[in-house]
């Protein structure tokens, strides 16, 4: 026991540090999140795609199918506080691996089916519940754990390979389906997180004291022991994050966030589109399009982030989106021209800007919990995302278009901007770590 204390001791010492300054381990542990992220970005493509396919081959309706994409994104956000716990409990790696395979099976699954129920359980229950545990709290983990230094670049960056997954996967899948029909389609999102796994396992560590590392930019720390309970901590943390003012801030202006990108655009684009007379691969494309400049709009607001204001940065993300959402409406037509590809730069460069700055306001308000905090905070952007969602398909059904929709999510982001200026700027920690 004296020699393994001894040898602890000498890890925090900082020749191992100075012997590779221009690589640390924890941009490795960053590269293989971001290619996870990638993978499975795939199955956040395909709803979009599925609409009206499967409103063509079994008369469902857009309301019923969009509530069970409504169901996947509620999902996708009640669980990732509990994923971040649990990646505490049991590691990131087996978490991560564990979530990619429950999101095959459900994608998978789908292929089989014949009823509006099973769409609901295999797609809206099964890989949202995968989905959840890998949403953003993964990203945010893995950023508070590797790196003290650049962390409002590396959650840029992290966030932004969503964006990466949606653009290499978009015009695949979209191709796909209208030549092959929806199935290959779901076959492709299912192999796609499978081939993730084993760079999960094999290349994802949970923690730098792992390899002996100090946190990129940071001093050495022991790794902690894991931490029991992972539920009752995730609900711990709510209860305590629910009695201040910038939780519910933050959670109100994230759920508009959900609403007016996953739940609106994503997810409806490409019908919306498709009742002009354009083509499904060309709106596609240019959802795809929307995730190139949302990779370089989220890696700029990361940034951003570590230089200026984070709640100052929200109100400019969230009354710009809104703005260029009220014009959308006027843009629509059946082939794509100048003001429609000005829209989808422009949109797309502020697509989860607004993700850096949230992350970086929980951390500032809630310290060590502040994953958790995050968890609950998407949450509330995949509420606000399912909402939409399923409110998008009705609307449709109801009115014979998405107009209202899109006019109603400007108003919404109006008001995120407001309330994103009303968040404080932290006189002390808000929340003291669970369990302390």
């Amino acid at each position: 026991m004296a020699q393994t204390t001894e040898h602890r001791s000498s890890a925090p010492t900082p020749t191992p540090t100075a012997r590779t300054p221009r690589f640390h381990r924890a941009w490795s542990v960053a590269a293989v999140t971001f290619v996870t992220i990638i993978g499975a970005a795939a199955f956040a493509s395909l709803p979009g795609l599925l609409i009206e396919p499967l409103h063509t081959e079994f008369d469902w309706s857009r309301g019923t199918i969009g509530f069970a994409v409504s169901v996947n994104l509620a999902l996708y956000g009640l669980t990732a506080p509990f994923a971040a716990a649990l990646m505490d409990r049991f590691g990131i790696r087996r978490v991560v691996a564990v979530a990619l395979s429950v999101i095959a099976l459900g994608s998978l699954l789908t292929v089989w089916m014949t009823a509006a129920w099973q769409l609901v359980l295999y797609w809206g229950v099964l890989v949202g519940l995968g989905s959840g545990s890998m949403a953003l709290a993964f990203a945010a983990t893995v950023t508070n754990r590797w790196f003290t230094a650049r962390r409002g670049l590396v959650t840029g960056i992290l966030t932004a390979a969503g964006a990466s997954g949606q653009l290499v996967f978009l015009p695949l899948l979209s191709w796909l389906v209208e030549h092959h029909g929806w199935r290959p389609a779901a076959v492709t999102v299912a192999l796609s997180a499978l081939a993730v796994v084993p760079f999960v396992w094999l290349l994802l560590r949970d923690h730098p004291a792992d390899v002996g590392l100090a946190p990129y930019g940071g001093e050495y720390a022991a790794k902690p022991a894991p931490v029991t309970g992972a539920a009752r901590r995730a609900v711990t943390v709510l209860a305590k994050a629910a009695r201040t003012g910038p939780f519910w801030l933050l959670a109100g202006t994230f759920a508009i966030c959900g609403a007016s990108t996953n739940g609106l655009v994503k997810t409806h684009f490409v019908p919306a589109a498709h009742d002009h007379g354009m083509p499904v691969t060309a709106a596609a494309g240019l959802l795809a399009v929307i995730g190139v400049f949302d990779v370089v709009g989220t890696i700029a607001s990361g940034w951003f982030t570590d230089r200026f204001e984070a709640r100052r940065l929200l109100a400019v993300y969230y009354a710009l989106r809104g703005v260029s959402l009220l014009f959308l409406p006027m843009l629509l037509a059946p082939s794509v021209h100048p003001p429609m590809l000005f829209f989808i730069v422009f949109y797309g460069l502020d697509w989860v800007a607004t993700v850096p700055p949230t992350i970086a306001l929980c951390r500032e308000h809630y310290g060590e919990d502040s994953a958790i905090v995050f968890g609950w905070v998407l949450a509330s952007h995949q509420v606000g995302a399912a909402v939409v969602a399923f409110a998008g398909g009705v609307a449709r059904d109801v009115f014979g278009s998405y107009d209202i929709v899109w006019y109603a999510s400007g108003a919404l982001c109006a008001a995120a901007a407001l309330m994103a200026l009303v968040i404080r700027r932290p006189q002390a920690r808000l929340l003291e770590p669970a369990g302390a």
